[in-house]
């Protein structure tokens, strides 16, 4: 029987150009129960790791004072409710949420670490506006100069951080620019690193705060060690000797009774850009945030946070697939392996406005029978499609978990003469 098999082996290798030629592939083995079809579908990416269809805002008959909100849910960027979203306006300190982002890039890096010391500039020191007091030559740690951004808006402690990650406050407005951009944030030109401008053309919107926002938030959770601290203090090391100084969070709905868990994130004001207000919050796993711009006082920014934020919880509920459906080993023609594991590319989340079931939510594979090699780590190989009720809510891509090479006449002969061994 081992000689029958060999000389079977034998005969493949002769007629394998010609069945490649064909375009003739193995089936693949489905576990029972999965549903598998051959054509792909297009997607929509919900973004920072997850997958959804995007709805349009529905018109709430909810009240605030604030010319331009958004209400956006984080894990899916769905937007839940908008007023003035694309108007462009002046943000005030709520730049520095992208000025914290480059941080945290920077941070993830390598190219900067918590417990390095940076040194104040004579033009850091000459910052005004919201401060945290630094003296030229003083020395503070980037997680200090951290705290000092997201609790206190320190326009001072950004731009040393500015100059220490960029060489320069212009290269490190540049960068946040470029990153905007990067982000589909269509409505936003940064002039300065934390606010403080009163140039006519440092501009974003409510809707691009969002976005900039939910980067932040999904991107380095961590920033919410630092924008849920109430007090603290730090301490000045300077020529005139050691003093402590506090620093007390801007953000005062960390304090205000609600029915949520605030978490963040960033207020701003100017005469120029009246009062506005980057809040994000938590309750049973969904994390929105409210972007507020230009409320007549620093109340209404406050009050308009929470009545969107109050909406968006009595209204939406998320789902969310974390397993998925057990996915198969994929085959493999014309490689030197038959198969190549699959592996889910992040985690499919559906905002729920309307009361939907969830148990009537139907999971449906989508897989070819077979890849042809050579094959790549990550590459696509199919989607996991959600329906509801016939209705499309969105997919999950389906990649390669390793790679595959592809086979030749050296691999084919190796395996002929392991069969004779056999």
């Amino acid at each position: 029987m081992k000689r029958i098999a060999a000389i079977c082996l034998t005969v493949t290798i002769l007629v394998y150009p010609a069945a490649a030629a064909l375009g003739q592939e193995p089936g693949i083995a489905i576990p029972a129960g999965a549903l598998i079809q051959a054509e792909e579908s297009g997607q929509e990416e919900g973004g920072s790791g997850s997958l959804s269809v995007r709805a349009a805002a529905p018109e709430p008959g909810i009240q605030i004072a604030a010319p331009s909100a958004v209400l956006m849910e984080a894990s899916t960027g769905q937007v839940i409710y908008e007023k003035g979203a694309d108007e462009r306006r002046s943000p005030a300190s709520v730049t520095k949420v992208m000025t914290l982002i480059l941080i945290f890039d920077a941070l993830e890096s390598g190219k900067i670490k918590l417990t390095d010391e940076v040194v104040t500039s004579a033009y850091a020191k000459s910052m005004g506006g919201s401060q945290v007091f630094l003296e030229e030559g003083e020395m503070q740690t980037v997680e200090t100069l951290i705290k000092c951004i997201v609790i206190a808006s320190g326009n001072d402690a950004s731009v040393a951080m500015a100059e220490y990650i960029a060489g320069s406050e212009e290269e490190f407005v540049r960068m946040m620019n470029e990153r905007a951009a990067g982000l589909g944030m269509s409505q936003t030109h940064f002039v300065d690193c934390c606010g403080l401008t009163e140039s006519p053309e440092h501009l974003t919107s409510a809707r691009d705060i969002a976005i900039m926002s939910r980067e932040l938030i999904n991107r380095y959770p961590q920033i919410h060690n630092y924008s849920t601290i109430w007090m603290e203090n730090i301490t000045h090391v300077t020529k005139q000797g050691t003093k402590e100084f506090g620093l007390s969070n801007t953000n005062k709905l960390l304090k205000m009774a609600t029915n949520f868990r605030v978490t963040g994130l960033k207020t701003g004001s100017t005469s120029i850009a009246k009062y506005c207000l980057s809040a994000t919050a938590e309750q049973d796993g969904v994390r929105l945030i409210a972007a507020i711009m230009a409320a007549p006082d620093y109340k209404a920014r406050f009050g308009d946070a929470r009545t969107l934020l109050n909406y968006g919880y009595a209204n939406c509920r998320l789902y969310q697939d974390k397993e998925g459906i057990p996915l198969p080993k994929m085959a493999v023609s014309g490689g030197v392996e038959e198969e190549v594991g699959l592996t889910y590319q992040g985690t499919f989340s559906y905002l729920c406005l309307k009361g939907e079931d969830f148990a009537a939510i139907e999971r449906k594979l989508v897989l070819p029978e077979s890849m042809t090699a050579p094959i790549e780590p990550g590459q696509k190989a199919g989607v996991l499609e959600y329906t509801l009720n016939g209705a499309s809510l969105g997919q999950v891509e389906i990649v390669t978990e390793g790679a595959v090479r592809k086979a030749g006449y050296m691999d084919y002969l190796k395996k002929l003469l392991h069969a004779w061994q056999l």
